[in-house]
């Protein structure tokens, strides 16, 4: 999975979280819903500026969109 797939998963994931729609993030960080719904699909890469706006949006560091979260198992 690159960080493009990561990015829109945990994008989806917080803005779910947050109960918040693709509008209503668009408006909080100043981009479009267009531009929301294509990072949520992996469509298009976000620059630092949109990774920014959209941390900023969400209350969140812009590493939580960015961190790759992986399920371990523990053998043993």
């Amino acid at each position: 999975m690159d960080l493009k797939e990561v990015m829109a998963t945990n994008l989806r994931r917080l803005r779910h979280d947050k109960q918040l729609t693709q509008e209503e993030l668009a408006h909080r960080s100043g981009l479009s819903a267009r531009h929301i719904g294509a990072i949520e699909r992996a469509d298009v890469s976000a620059t630092v500026t949109v990774l920014g706006q959209i941390s900023e949006a969400l209350g969140v560091e812009p590493a939580a969109l960015l961190t790759r979260f992986t399920t371990s198992t523990k053998s043993g």
